[in-house]
């Protein structure tokens, strides 16, 4: 009997049925019952498997659509809006300052990726600033993107006072969206030592400050008690209590200095939720600090608590720690999205990828290569196990395709070959390059192979060729160095002389000038040598640190065929790397160009060798 399919890890559309005994045991769990499973291994795979049932490929195929915006509700209780303070809280990342051209092209990619609020900046902190919020509100604010013609909320943040909040207004006011945000602390530390103001002068300005944002003609007021996570409870339902009074449609809730747990969070959130007069006339909003390394779990646990509002920001970056990432937490909700009682965001996550490369560019914060969803090893694999079970099943060891973020790999499988790799993905590496070799020649390579990679981080499709031809050719060394001498310098040319041994230990000497040392030695070894060649690339790295450190040079050559009308058109194209190693920069360089010289050499006389061979065969066959 054929065996079933695998099922992806990452919401897999075919459950376990109550039949197995795990799932006997799950049923006995005192957490609730995950609904089941609607989505596959990235879009594709529900699509591809047979078993899937059709409902679960439309549902793989097609979200829900976003609901039409109103500021106080949701008429989907399932839809979660996205806040992206990439160009505000982001931009206070030190280092992080975007010119405001910059900013609007941000701002674009952020309308494309599907974000429902842009807060475009704090328009009261600078002229400048004000004039980057308008135009964002201006551009992007009314022009619809994408199938369904998204136009993003528009929003500028402000301190409670008057001066902030009619910056912002004049800032956003030009938006088909606008939104107010406006802040004030809540925390008794906060109240003390930097306010210096009582509960009761924080909770009237607060609903007088929300009260003229709303008078100001704004629709769509945001109100947030800073430190919120630090806050005493009753203060803070009473305070929210008031705001919604004035007119406040979204309140969020920060945990300003990322100090809560996600089960805190959570409970902070659906504690408001059930003890806040009115709260069913606003949205309740998270915004997380990243200073425990929680965001992403904190903002989590608010959308599954009640949060309709997340506010994150693209690769994370924020104040100190940073913030929630968006990426994090979209792909989160899209890959668990049983286990959050079905919530769904309206991000085009295939722009996740683009819009991640936008923000470092621009922002100059380069994310780490082990970052989640977006870093660069997210979706690359070196270690032998995992490089064998990607080659025969994928979702194995991915639990998102990185086909639903956008990203385009060079490998299929995200395989990165280095110390660790095994022969299976060797192998494959050598099939997806074109060369197919035995059992007995794979085994001589694959042991040439790990000694390369234990003195090298990753070994890249040119060392893999490279070792080929060593391996299959059995170069041997036709000419070694005896002796290097140059001198250089602001006086006259560069001249060197090189001293090179035969394979029967013949010496010969060659001499030569060039526009620098090495290219003197490179001409003298090529009057002894005397192959034509053309040096494709040359680099130096330095191994070790300090003055004594020892130079790694690599270089790559072809032979040179220009005017030669009877080369082997088997090795016109070939190139040959050769590395060489010295505390001298100009013996590193020489010894490279000799070990290149010396496989172009031994590949020669294996191509001239098997080219004689039929001719000697139809010889003897015609006597």
């Amino acid at each position: 009997m054929a065996s079933a399919p695998a099922k992806p890890y990452c919401c897999s559309s075919l459950n376990p049925t109550s039949s197995t005994p795990f799932a006997r045991r799950a049923s006995l769990s005192p957490f609730p019952a995950a609904k089941p499973l609607r989505f596959s291994y990235g879009l594709a795979a529900a699509a591809a498997n047979p078993r899937a049932p059709r409902a679960a490929v439309r549902a793989c195929l097609a979200a829900p659509r976003r609901p039409e915006y109103v500021p106080h509700r949701i008429d989907d209780p399932n839809y979660v809006r996205i806040f992206d303070t990439t160009l505000r809280d982001g931009e206070q990342s030190p280092g992080a300052t975007m010119t405001s051209t910059e900013k609007l092209v941000v701002a674009r990619q952020l309308a494309r990726l599907g974000v429902d609020i842009i807060e475009a900046g704090f328009p009261a902190s600078s002229p400048d600033d004000l004039d980057a919020v308008r135009s964002i509100a201006i551009e992007v604010g009314n022009t619809p993107v994408g199938e369904e013609g998204h136009v993003p909320v528009i929003c500028g943040l402000s301190r409670c006072n008057k001066r902030d909040i009619d910056a912002a207004w004049e800032a956003v006011r030009h938006a088909r969206k606008p939104r107010i945000h406006t802040f004030i602390a809540t925390s008794e530390i906060h109240m003390q030592h930097k306010l210096r103001k009582s509960p009761e002068q924080v909770v009237a300005i607060a609903k007088e400050m929300v009260a003229y944002a709303r008078s100001l003609g704004c629709p769509d007021v945001e109100f947030s008690p800073e430190d919120a996570g630090r806050s005493n409870r009753e203060f803070l339902y009473h305070i929210l209590e008031e705001v919604i009074k004035a007119g406040a449609t979204t309140l969020n809730i920060p945990d300003t200095v990322g100090y809560t747990l996600p089960h805190e969070f959570g409970k902070l959130i659906s504690d408001i939720k059930a003890n806040t007069p009115g709260i069913e006339n606003a949205i309740i909003s998270t915004h997380c600090q990243n200073d425990l390394g929680l965001a992403s779990a904190n903002t989590i646990a608010g959308a599954y608590a009640g949060a309709r509002q997340l506010e994150v920001t693209i690769n994370g970056i924020g104040e100190r720690a940073g913030n929630a990432s968006l990426e994090e937490v979209v792909m989160a909700i899209k890959c668990r999205r049983e286990l959050l009682d079905g919530l769904y965001t309206g991000i085009n996550t295939q722009h996740i990828t683009m819009s991640s490369k936008m923000v470092q560019e621009h922002s100059g914060l380069i994310v780490q290569p082990h970052k989640a969803i977006v870093g660069a090893n997210a979706f690359a694999h070196e270690s032998g196990i995992h490089q064998d079970g990607m080659l025969k099943f994928k979702g194995t060891y991915e639990i998102i395709s990185p086909d639903d973020i956008g990203l385009t790999r060079s490998n299929e499988f995200g395989i990165v070959l280095g110390k660790l790799s095994g022969r299976h993905a060797v192998r494959t590496k050598l099939v997806e390059l074109g060369y197919e070799i035995n059992d007995k020649e794979f085994e001589d390579f694959f042991k040439r192979y790990k000694e390369v990679a234990e003195k090298k981080k990753r070994v890249t499709d040119e060392d893999i060729e490279a070792l080929l031809s060593d391996e299959i050719f059995q170069p041997k060394v036709i000419w070694s160095l005896g002796d290097v001498q140059a001198t250089c310098g602001t006086l006259g040319l560069s001249t060197a002389t090189v001293k090179l041994i035969a394979l029967d230990g013949e010496e010969k000497i060659g001499c030569s000038v060039g526009t620098g040392p090495v290219d003197a030695a490179y001409k003298a070894v090529d009057q002894i040598i005397q192959i034509p060649t053309i040096l494709r690339e040359y680099s130096m790295t330095s191994v070790t640190e300090g003055i004594d450190a020892i130079a790694t040079t690599r270089v790559l050559i072809t032979r040179d065929v220009s005017g030669d009308e009877h080369t082997t058109s088997g090795y016109s194209n070939r190139s040959f790397s050769g590395s060489g190693a010295a505390m001298d920069v100009v013996v590193s360089s020489v010894r490279a160009y000799l070990s290149a010289l010396n496989k172009m050499s031994s590949f020669i006389g294996a191509i001239n060798a098997s080219s004689e061979a039929p001719e000697t065969i139809s010889a003897q066959s015609s006597e």
